[in-house]
Protein backbone atom coordinates (compact mmCIF):
# COMPACT_ATOMS: atom_id res chain seq x y z
CA UNK A 1 0.00 0.00 0.00
CA UNK A 2 1.40 3.39 -0.96
CA UNK A 3 1.78 6.25 1.49
CA UNK A 4 -0.57 9.23 1.51
CA UNK A 5 -0.25 12.13 -0.91
CA UNK A 6 -1.35 15.69 -0.15
CA UNK A 7 -3.07 17.01 -3.29
CA UNK A 8 -3.17 20.81 -3.01
CA UNK A 9 -5.20 22.66 -5.62
CA UNK A 10 -8.66 23.62 -6.74
CA UNK A 11 -11.91 21.72 -6.54
CA UNK A 12 -14.54 23.02 -8.91
CA UNK A 13 -17.74 22.38 -10.79
CA UNK A 14 -17.80 22.67 -14.59
CA UNK A 15 -21.19 23.38 -16.18
CA UNK A 16 -21.01 22.69 -19.91
CA UNK A 17 -23.82 23.66 -22.27
CA UNK A 18 -24.09 23.11 -26.02
CA UNK A 19 -25.58 25.69 -28.37
CA UNK A 20 -26.83 23.88 -31.47
CA UNK A 21 -25.77 26.65 -33.80
CA UNK A 22 -22.76 28.85 -34.46
CA UNK A 23 -21.83 31.92 -32.43
CA UNK A 24 -20.45 33.69 -35.51
CA UNK A 25 -23.92 33.71 -37.07
CA UNK A 26 -25.38 35.65 -34.12
CA UNK A 27 -22.57 38.02 -33.12
CA UNK A 28 -22.33 41.07 -35.39
CA UNK A 29 -18.82 42.42 -35.65
CA UNK A 30 -20.02 45.99 -36.25
CA UNK A 31 -22.21 45.84 -33.09
CA UNK A 32 -19.63 44.26 -30.78
CA UNK A 33 -19.43 47.42 -28.63
CA UNK A 34 -23.05 46.86 -27.53
CA UNK A 35 -23.11 43.08 -27.46
CA UNK A 36 -26.29 41.53 -26.08
CA UNK A 37 -26.96 37.93 -27.07
CA UNK A 38 -28.71 34.89 -25.64
CA UNK A 39 -28.29 31.28 -26.74
CA UNK A 40 -30.72 28.40 -26.23
CA UNK A 41 -28.76 25.43 -24.84
CA UNK A 42 -30.94 22.28 -24.80
CA UNK A 43 -27.97 20.10 -23.79
CA UNK A 44 -26.17 20.73 -20.51
CA UNK A 45 -24.13 18.70 -18.05
CA UNK A 46 -22.39 19.37 -14.75
CA UNK A 47 -18.98 17.85 -14.09
CA UNK A 48 -16.89 17.40 -10.97
CA UNK A 49 -13.53 19.03 -11.64
CA UNK A 50 -10.70 21.16 -10.35
CA UNK A 51 -7.07 20.04 -10.35
CA UNK A 52 -7.01 18.68 -6.78
CA UNK A 53 -10.27 16.84 -7.33
CA UNK A 54 -9.14 15.32 -10.63
CA UNK A 55 -5.71 14.24 -9.36
CA UNK A 56 -7.21 12.72 -6.21
CA UNK A 57 -9.81 10.83 -8.26
CA UNK A 58 -7.19 9.30 -10.56
CA UNK A 59 -4.82 8.48 -7.73
CA UNK A 60 -7.62 6.58 -6.00
CA UNK A 61 -8.28 4.59 -9.20
CA UNK A 62 -4.71 3.34 -8.92
CA UNK A 63 -5.12 2.34 -5.28
CA UNK A 64 -3.29 5.34 -3.85
CA UNK A 65 -4.12 7.35 -0.75
CA UNK A 66 -4.86 10.91 -1.92
CA UNK A 67 -5.70 13.63 0.59
CA UNK A 68 -7.13 16.58 -1.38
CA UNK A 69 -6.34 19.96 0.16
CA UNK A 70 -8.82 22.57 -1.06
CA UNK A 71 -11.33 25.21 -0.05
CA UNK A 72 -14.91 24.73 -1.20
CA UNK A 73 -18.20 26.56 -0.77
CA UNK A 74 -21.55 25.85 0.86
CA UNK A 75 -22.64 24.10 -2.35
CA UNK A 76 -19.97 21.37 -2.19
CA UNK A 77 -21.97 18.77 -0.25
CA UNK A 78 -22.45 16.49 -3.28
CA UNK A 79 -18.74 16.69 -4.19
CA UNK A 80 -17.69 15.81 -0.64
CA UNK A 81 -20.26 13.00 -0.52
CA UNK A 82 -18.92 11.65 -3.82
CA UNK A 83 -15.39 11.51 -2.45
CA UNK A 84 -16.51 9.94 0.80
CA UNK A 85 -18.24 7.17 -1.20
CA UNK A 86 -15.01 6.66 -3.15
CA UNK A 87 -13.19 6.41 0.20
CA UNK A 88 -11.07 9.46 -0.54
CA UNK A 89 -9.91 11.23 2.62
CA UNK A 90 -11.79 14.55 2.84
CA UNK A 91 -10.34 15.66 6.18
CA UNK A 92 -8.32 18.45 4.52
CA UNK A 93 -11.23 19.95 2.59
CA UNK A 94 -12.36 23.19 4.19
CA UNK A 95 -15.84 24.59 3.60
CA UNK A 96 -15.78 28.41 3.53
CA UNK A 97 -19.22 29.64 4.71
CA UNK A 98 -20.98 32.17 2.53
CA UNK A 99 -19.11 31.21 -0.64
CA UNK A 100 -19.65 29.09 -3.73
CA UNK A 101 -17.27 26.37 -4.83
CA UNK A 102 -15.14 27.50 -7.76
CA UNK A 103 -16.98 26.91 -11.01
CA UNK A 104 -16.68 27.39 -14.71
CA UNK A 105 -19.63 27.93 -17.03
CA UNK A 106 -18.84 26.95 -20.61
CA UNK A 107 -21.06 27.25 -23.68
CA UNK A 108 -19.84 25.48 -26.81
CA UNK A 109 -21.22 25.78 -30.34
CA UNK A 110 -21.14 23.44 -33.34
CA UNK A 111 -17.73 24.80 -34.39
CA UNK A 112 -16.33 23.93 -30.93
CA UNK A 113 -15.96 27.66 -30.22
CA UNK A 114 -16.39 28.42 -26.54
CA UNK A 115 -17.66 31.23 -24.34
CA UNK A 116 -16.66 30.68 -20.71
CA UNK A 117 -17.00 32.43 -17.38
CA UNK A 118 -15.04 31.39 -14.28
CA UNK A 119 -16.02 32.18 -10.70
CA UNK A 120 -13.17 31.43 -8.23
CA UNK A 121 -15.39 31.54 -5.14
CA UNK A 122 -13.93 29.67 -2.17
CA UNK A 123 -10.73 28.96 -4.10
CA UNK A 124 -9.62 32.55 -3.46
CA UNK A 125 -9.36 31.68 0.26
CA UNK A 126 -7.20 28.57 -0.17
CA UNK A 127 -4.26 30.11 1.72
CA UNK A 128 -6.39 29.82 4.86
CA UNK A 129 -6.37 26.03 4.62
CA UNK A 130 -3.45 25.44 6.97
CA UNK A 131 -1.36 22.29 6.41
CA UNK A 132 0.57 22.57 9.67
CA UNK A 133 1.00 19.11 11.18
CA UNK A 134 0.18 17.23 7.98
CA UNK A 135 2.21 14.14 7.10
CA UNK A 136 2.67 12.56 3.68
CA UNK A 137 5.25 10.81 1.54
CA UNK A 138 4.71 13.25 -1.35
CA UNK A 139 2.55 16.24 -2.22
CA UNK A 140 1.65 18.30 -5.24
CA UNK A 141 0.90 22.01 -5.50
CA UNK A 142 -1.47 22.22 -8.45
CA UNK A 143 -3.28 25.27 -9.91
CA UNK A 144 -5.18 27.22 -7.28
CA UNK A 145 -5.27 30.83 -6.05
CA UNK A 146 -1.73 32.20 -6.23
CA UNK A 147 -1.59 33.03 -2.51
CA UNK A 148 -2.78 29.52 -1.71
CA UNK A 149 -0.17 27.89 -3.94
CA UNK A 150 2.62 29.80 -2.21
CA UNK A 151 1.17 29.16 1.26
CA UNK A 152 1.00 25.41 0.61
CA UNK A 153 4.48 25.36 -0.91
CA UNK A 154 6.00 27.18 2.06
CA UNK A 155 4.28 24.89 4.57
CA UNK A 156 5.28 21.72 2.71
CA UNK A 157 8.86 22.94 2.45
CA UNK A 158 8.95 23.74 6.18
CA UNK A 159 7.57 20.27 6.98
CA UNK A 160 10.14 18.54 4.80
CA UNK A 161 7.47 17.00 2.53
CA UNK A 162 8.72 16.76 -1.07
CA UNK A 163 6.31 18.15 -3.62
CA UNK A 164 5.65 18.58 -7.31
CA UNK A 165 4.99 22.07 -8.64
CA UNK A 166 2.35 21.87 -11.38
CA UNK A 167 1.99 25.29 -13.03
CA UNK A 168 -0.92 24.52 -15.39
CA UNK A 169 -3.71 27.07 -15.68
CA UNK A 170 -2.06 29.25 -13.03
CA UNK A 171 0.59 30.25 -15.57
CA UNK A 172 -0.71 33.84 -16.11
CA UNK A 173 -0.35 34.54 -12.37
CA UNK A 174 3.38 33.83 -12.12
CA UNK A 175 6.11 36.19 -13.30
CA UNK A 176 9.78 35.25 -13.45
CA UNK A 177 10.47 36.04 -9.80
CA UNK A 178 7.42 34.07 -8.69
CA UNK A 179 8.54 31.07 -10.70
CA UNK A 180 12.06 31.20 -9.30
CA UNK A 181 10.65 31.36 -5.78
CA UNK A 182 8.42 28.33 -6.33
CA UNK A 183 11.13 26.34 -8.10
CA UNK A 184 13.38 26.95 -5.10
CA UNK A 185 10.83 25.28 -2.81
CA UNK A 186 9.74 22.33 -5.00
CA UNK A 187 11.57 19.10 -5.78
CA UNK A 188 9.85 18.41 -9.12
CA UNK A 189 8.38 20.53 -11.92
CA UNK A 190 5.64 19.21 -14.23
CA UNK A 191 4.54 21.23 -17.27
CA UNK A 192 3.30 20.76 -20.80
CA UNK A 193 5.52 21.80 -23.69
CA UNK A 194 3.90 25.24 -24.05
CA UNK A 195 4.24 25.99 -20.34
CA UNK A 196 7.86 24.89 -20.49
CA UNK A 197 8.53 27.52 -23.14
CA UNK A 198 6.85 30.23 -21.04
CA UNK A 199 8.88 29.30 -17.97
CA UNK A 200 12.11 29.38 -19.97
CA UNK A 201 11.21 32.82 -21.29
CA UNK A 202 10.23 34.26 -17.89
CA UNK A 203 13.17 32.81 -15.92
CA UNK A 204 15.84 33.05 -18.59
CA UNK A 205 16.77 29.42 -17.85
CA UNK A 206 16.34 26.29 -19.97
CA UNK A 207 14.54 23.19 -18.74
CA UNK A 208 17.93 21.49 -18.47
CA UNK A 209 19.23 24.28 -16.25
CA UNK A 210 16.11 24.17 -14.10
CA UNK A 211 16.30 20.37 -13.79
CA UNK A 212 19.93 20.62 -12.59
CA UNK A 213 18.67 22.15 -9.32
CA UNK A 214 15.72 19.78 -8.83
CA UNK A 215 15.11 16.06 -8.55
CA UNK A 216 13.34 16.03 -11.90
CA UNK A 217 11.45 17.97 -14.55
CA UNK A 218 8.69 16.26 -16.56
CA UNK A 219 7.41 17.88 -19.77
CA UNK A 220 4.30 16.39 -21.36
CA UNK A 221 3.97 16.56 -25.14
CA UNK A 222 0.49 15.19 -25.86
CA UNK A 223 0.51 12.52 -28.54
CA UNK A 224 4.33 12.64 -28.58
CA UNK A 225 4.62 11.29 -25.02
CA UNK A 226 6.75 13.12 -22.47
CA UNK A 227 10.30 14.17 -21.66
CA UNK A 228 12.00 13.33 -18.37
CA UNK A 229 14.97 15.40 -17.22
CA UNK A 230 16.74 14.03 -14.14
CA UNK A 231 20.29 13.56 -12.85
CA UNK A 232 21.77 15.33 -15.85
CA UNK A 233 20.05 13.11 -18.42
CA UNK A 234 17.15 13.67 -20.81
CA UNK A 235 14.90 10.72 -21.64
CA UNK A 236 12.07 10.69 -24.15
CA UNK A 237 9.19 8.59 -22.80
CA UNK A 238 7.19 7.10 -25.71
CA UNK A 239 3.45 7.82 -25.85
CA UNK A 240 0.63 5.36 -25.27
CA UNK A 241 -1.92 4.98 -28.05
CA UNK A 242 -5.32 6.07 -26.76
CA UNK A 243 -8.39 3.97 -27.54
CA UNK A 244 -10.07 7.19 -28.70
CA UNK A 245 -9.44 10.93 -28.57
CA UNK A 246 -12.61 12.35 -27.04
CA UNK A 247 -11.79 15.08 -24.51
CA UNK A 248 -8.40 16.32 -23.27
CA UNK A 249 -9.92 18.00 -20.19
CA UNK A 250 -8.17 16.64 -17.12
CA UNK A 251 -5.51 14.65 -18.99
CA UNK A 252 -2.72 16.56 -17.28
CA UNK A 253 -4.25 15.82 -13.88
CA UNK A 254 -4.48 12.11 -14.71
CA UNK A 255 -0.84 12.21 -15.76
CA UNK A 256 0.20 13.80 -12.44
CA UNK A 257 -1.71 11.10 -10.53
CA UNK A 258 0.23 8.36 -12.32
CA UNK A 259 3.52 10.09 -11.58
CA UNK A 260 2.65 10.47 -7.90
CA UNK A 261 1.56 6.85 -7.58
CA UNK A 262 4.84 5.68 -9.05
CA UNK A 263 6.88 7.88 -6.71
CA UNK A 264 4.99 6.81 -3.58
CA UNK A 265 5.40 3.18 -4.65
CA UNK A 266 9.18 3.56 -4.75
CA UNK A 267 9.45 3.39 -8.54
CA UNK A 268 12.21 5.05 -10.53
CA UNK A 269 11.47 8.22 -12.49
CA UNK A 270 11.18 6.52 -15.88
CA UNK A 271 8.63 3.92 -14.82
CA UNK A 272 6.66 6.57 -12.94
CA UNK A 273 6.50 8.64 -16.15
CA UNK A 274 5.40 5.57 -18.09
CA UNK A 275 2.48 5.03 -15.73
CA UNK A 276 1.66 8.74 -16.01
CA UNK A 277 1.45 8.41 -19.81
CA UNK A 278 -0.90 5.45 -19.46
CA UNK A 279 -3.21 7.40 -17.15
CA UNK A 280 -3.33 10.32 -19.58
CA UNK A 281 -4.20 8.01 -22.47
CA UNK A 282 -7.06 6.44 -20.49
CA UNK A 283 -8.54 9.81 -19.56
CA UNK A 284 -8.55 11.29 -23.08
CA UNK A 285 -10.89 8.52 -24.27
CA UNK A 286 -13.64 9.72 -21.90
CA UNK A 287 -15.66 12.95 -21.83
CA UNK A 288 -15.26 14.98 -18.65
CA UNK A 289 -12.43 14.89 -16.09
CA UNK A 290 -13.85 12.25 -13.72
CA UNK A 291 -16.11 9.99 -15.78
CA UNK A 292 -13.56 7.31 -16.69
CA UNK A 293 -13.54 4.41 -14.24
CA UNK A 294 -11.10 1.69 -15.31
CA UNK A 295 -10.39 -1.05 -12.79
CA UNK A 296 -6.90 -1.38 -11.40
CA UNK A 297 -6.56 -4.60 -13.42
CA UNK A 298 -7.46 -2.74 -16.62
CA UNK A 299 -4.87 -0.05 -15.89
CA UNK A 300 -2.28 -2.75 -15.19
CA UNK A 301 -3.07 -4.48 -18.48
CA UNK A 302 -2.53 -1.25 -20.43
CA UNK A 303 0.70 -0.57 -18.57
CA UNK A 304 2.03 -4.05 -19.38
CA UNK A 305 0.97 -3.79 -23.02
CA UNK A 306 2.62 -0.39 -23.48
CA UNK A 307 5.80 -0.76 -21.47
CA UNK A 308 6.10 -4.33 -20.16
CA UNK A 309 5.86 -3.35 -16.48
CA UNK A 310 3.14 -4.00 -13.90
CA UNK A 311 1.54 -2.12 -11.04
CA UNK A 312 2.79 -3.14 -7.58
CA UNK A 313 0.71 -5.85 -5.90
Amino acid sequence: MTASVLVCGSMAFDTIAVFEGRFKEHILADRIQSLSVSFLVPTMRKEFGGCAGNIAYNLKLLGGQPVPVATVGDDAADYIERFNKLQIDTSRLRVMPGTFTAQCFITTDLDDSQIAAFHPGAMELSAQNDLTGAKAAWAIVAPDAKAGMFAHAERLHAAGIPFIFDLGQAMPLFDGADLERMLGLAQVLTVNDYEAGVIEQRTGRSMEQIAARMQAVVVTRGAQGSTLLTEGTTVQVPPVQAAAVVDPTGCGDSHRAGLLYGLTSGWNWLDSCRLANVMGSIKIASRGPQNHAPSRAEIDAQLRAAYGISLPA
